[in-house]
């Protein structure tokens, strides 16, 4: 890039005025917005915002995903040069993504942390906009699903992760990251029979109705087999994404709080979602992704791709209208 041109990129997290196109910035410099979008509240015209919800208070094990959504925006800086390899569209260039960024909150305030959470996700929404969050621990998808079921209804549930989260726990107020999915379940937020868990490696006692695919069948089925039955699953209706970044080896993801052996290498895990084109996804999250325990950065770089993916998963249906 000449030096003339530099000059006219620089910080595009604040200074770009086309939502829409990549971006040539130096990736050790500038605003680490998620893909050099625009930092904006500013929701006229967007088609999607991508907002990070740093918590994880909710962990039963190794805390700092709350630095997550920080890790992942600045592992994002690598790739808005191109469009994603094997999508056949240029997401950026045809859509307006925005960094809605993070969420506020008391963090010394646990028990009020869900309604704030369930509110930034749901103002987000009335504008008409889709979001991909960034966490932050997996208690974050169970207000997220809140709001998303406000509007939509209960909803298919596509779910990557190493744990089902499917601990009972009846007492709804309770804020932990292993029981999102049974009170998702109980509070009629998710259709279980339109739900599929994707890399799970650890025991359940009760699924809820919610169809899984462990590790092993992954592997042994492969990726597009694993894609296929997702979209049978989920069907037509409206699906929600949720990517525990521990539903990958941790080989590929160590920086987590929670690593199980056996998991989705990366490129599975880019097949399966890059296959799913076409589900009628409404809004995603990646979760768990904490940079004290990764020391190369390769987790942030994977939290990173999934959510470019997710993007490319939601605007995919936009695109094909």
């Amino acid at each position: 890039m000449a030096l003339e041109d530099a000059k006219t990129h620089v910080d595009l997290a604040f200074t770009r005025d086309d939502l829409k196109g990549c971006a040539a910035e130096n990736t050790f410099g500038g605003a680490t917005s998620f893909l050099r979008r625009k930092y904006t509240k500013d929701l006229r015209g967007v088609d999607l915002a991508v907002t990070g919800v740093p918590f994880d208070q909710a962990v039963t094990n190794r805390p700092g995903t709350r630095f997550g959504p920080r890790a992942i925006r600045e592992a994002s800086t690598l790739q808005p040069y191109d469009p994603p390899y094997g999508w056949g569209f240029d997401p950026l260039g045809d859509f307006a993504i925005a960094d809605y960024g993070d969420l506020a909150f008391d963090y010394a305030n646990v028990a009020g942390t869900p309604a704030a959470i369930e509110g930034h996700i749901a103002e987000i929404l009335a504008a008409d906009v889709g979001t991909v969050a960034l966490g932050g621990d997996h208690f974050i998808t169970l207000p997220i699903l809140k709001a998303y079921a406000a509007k939509h209804g209960p909803l298919g549930v596509i779910q990557f992760d190493a744990h089902s989260d499917l601990w009972p726990d009846d007492d709804m107020d309770r804020v932990d990251h292993g029981t999102f999915m049974y009170k998702a379940v109980k509070l009629g937020l998710v259709d279980p029979a339109r739900s599929l868990q994707i890399g799970i490696r650890t025991e359940c006692e009760d699924y809820q109705g919610v169809q899984y695919l462990d590790a092993r069948t992954c592997h042994e089925k492969g990726a597009a087999w694993v894609a296929h039955r997702a979209r049978e699953i989920v069907g037509d209706g409206a699906t929600y994404v949720t990517f525990d970044i521990d539903g990958l080896d941790p080989a590929f993801a160590p920086g987590t709080g929670t690593p199980v052996w056996g998991g989705l290498a990366s490129w599975q895990a880019a097949a399966i979602l890059r296959d799913m084109a076409g589900i009628n996804m409404v809004g995603g999250d990646v979760v768990e992704v904490s940079p004290p325990y990764d020391a190369s950065g390769i987790t942030a770089v994977a939290g990173a791709h999934v959510a470019f993916e997710l993007c490319c998963l939601y605007l995919w249906n936009k695109r094909n209208k």
